[in-house]
């Protein structure tokens, strides 16, 4: 199931969603521009800025030339590359449909904190899990978990308009956004144990990048003080 969009109306603008898909789209041309004259240098790009869970073990350990600081920053700048326009499309879609309505919960300044908060778990949870690979690991989509883990707890009873392809048909159906959050968050989780139990082939997917985000989501938007406001449609 691909979700359109959904029927939750917010009401107010929300700047840092806006600022947070503007940034990415600007991060990734220039990670084309620089594939396109120099693919090495792209590779390193990536080693450099996205997560690389033994640097991380190897820092901790005191192994290695890779520094504290240089093993830790790449959980920030990960979350604003992508390394394909599927990736940047498919993860900017989803935080387009389910930021705006927690931005306008959580207010701008704390939205993005949050934000940045559940990528860091979605990074501290992959690298958790796979510590001995040496793999780049980039994109916003574990913060976007974090993101829809919110939702799903603060708008339980809205309606996701999803594209259900059938075989070689497809169709459109509105669906409970606990019903597709859960789904899609069961998937996450079963693909991670797949993988662990050495069930399933490895798909270059962070799925517990995923799972982590999600749940510290759902936690955080309990911990999160909402933005308290009265506006022309009643106090909310």
């Amino acid at each position: 199931m691909i979700p359109i969009r959904d029927d939750q109306p917010s009401f107010s603008t929300p700047f840092v969603n806006y600022f947070v898909i503007a940034l990415n789209v600007i991060v990734f041309l220039f990670e084309q521009s620089v594939q396109f004259q120099d693919p090495r240098g792209f590779v390193a790009l990536m080693y450099e800025f996205g997560v690389v869970p033994t640097h991380v073990t190897h820092a901790l350990a005191g192994a290695g030339q890779i520094s504290l600081s240089a093993a830790f920053l790449p959980m920030l700048t990960s979350m604003f590359l992508h390394a394909g326009w599927l990736h940047v499309i498919g993860n900017l879609w989803f935080l387009w449909i389910f930021g705006d309505n927690i931005e306008d919960q959580l207010g701008h300044f704390r939205y993005l904190l949050f934000y940045l908060i559940c990528g860091f778990a979605a990074a501290i949870t992959h690298i958790a899990l796979n510590f001995g690979s040496s793999l780049p690991t980039v994109g916003a989509s574990g913060a976007i978990s974090g993101v829809m883990g919110a939702y799903l707890l603060l708008y339980p009873r809205a309606k996701v308009q999803t594209l259900v392809v059938l075989v070689v048909f497809f169709t459109f159906w509105w669906v409970p956004a606990w019903f597709f959050l859960c789904y899609w968050f069961l998937l996450q989780f079963l693909s991670g144990a797949a993988a662990i139990a050495g069930t399933a082939r490895a798909t270059g997917i962070a799925v517990w990048a995923h799972v982590g985000g999600f749940v510290a989501g759902l936690i955080l938007i309990k911990v999160f003080p909402r933005r308290e406001r009265i506006a022309r449609y009643g106090t909310w």
